[in-house]
């Protein structure tokens, strides 16, 4: 077994990179439910946030052009790590931190997997400028004289009786014939 990997409670944004050495057989069969979580140490993992594929794959794309572009990670983290991920041949495995649904674990992977690298994906950026305009203003609506709403609401209410007495003359109606 390598090194225990600890996954903090309540972790997000993480990716974490494992190469896999392993005939590619074994390596499809990880996808299988509950093979990946035993080779780990774990009980349960999210395969939805798990991804399990040959670099090849990748083409020209390659492996640092996938995190940067694919999974959002911002290439000045890749920078450090260039050399060792493209030196990776055969495949791999991504792990997001969502995997573990925010639990604390710890990772015991097999031998046969090594981690690489892990790095944080770009958050969401949530600032804005303020809107200027004044519609956007609170309050900045054209407000009706008591007059006016009181006419507007007597409308509705005359619409509304209406409605309901045709309604009721109808079954009326209907009962009768």
């Amino acid at each position: 077994m390598t090194e225990a990997i600890d996954i903090p409670l309540g972790e997000r944004g993480a990716i974490r990179v494992f190469t896999l050495d392993m005939h590619p057989e074994q390596a499809k069969f990880l996808r299988e439910p509950g093979a990946l979580a035993q080779v780990l140490g774990l009980d349960a993992i999210d395969m939805d946030q798990v991804e399990i594929f040959p670099v090849e794959d990748l083409e020209d794309l390659g492996l640092e052009g996938y995190l940067a572009e694919g999974c959002n990670v911002p290439s000045e983290q890749i920078a450090a790590d260039r050399d060792r991920l493209q030196a990776i041949t055969g495949y791999v495995l991504l792990i997001r931190s969502r995997a573990f649904d925010g639990q604390a674990v710890t990772l015991t992977p097999a031998q046969s997997i090594t981690l690489v690298a892990r790095y944080t994906e770009r958050g969401t950026d949530w600032q804005a400028q303020p809107l200027q305009t004044a519609s956007a203003a609170p309050f900045s609506a054209p407000r009706p004289s008591p007059r006016e709403a009181r006419a507007q609401a007597r409308k509705i209410g005359a619409t509304l009786f209406a409605v309901m007495m045709t309604l009721i003359l109808v079954v009326v109606l209907m009962l009768v014939f």
